[in-house]
């Protein structure tokens, strides 16, 4: 450890500063959406695909209504593809909000522009919009 103490001034590899910045300036709304914003754009009739990368023992557990199940090694693996045109606004969900993240960002490499996240997944959803949902 004491070598690198004295390696000098750090070198930002080209680039890094840019990257950094991003990297500061990172705001979860874009990628995600909140279990209330969607609670509200569902009760106004706003028309969303439901999209569901739990797998299907999870999915047995608790859904939300009319959402598709795609499981997420489905999706990676390109057997697989949303019930949506790329314009639609997606939001994907699974239980606690990660591996809807990593599916929004596959999605959004792949022309998706408006998938989100659920921010805590179903089990946010089932904390503060319907206590009445199967908690697992």
């Amino acid at each position: 450890l004491a070598e690198h103490l004295d390696a000098g001034p750090l070198e930002v590899p080209r680039g890094g500063v840019e990257r950094a910045h991003r990297a500061r300036s990172y705001n979860p709304g874009v990628l995600e959406i909140s279990v209330e914003e969607l609670k509200r754009k569902l009760g106004g009739g706003e028309p969303v695909h439901l999209l569901d990368v739990r797998e299907a023992d999870e999915v047995a557990i608790c859904a939300l209504p009319g959402a598709q199940h795609l499981p997420m090694l489905a999706l990676f693996a390109g057997v697989a593809a949303p019930d949506a045109p790329p314009d639609a606004e997606i939001v994907v969900y699974c239980h606690h909000g990660l591996r809807s993240l990593d599916a929004v960002r596959f999605l959004r490499m792949r022309g998706f522009a408006k998938a989100r996240s659920l921010a805590g997944g179903i089990d946010a959803w089932a904390a503060r919009v319907d206590p009445t949902m199967r908690r697992y």
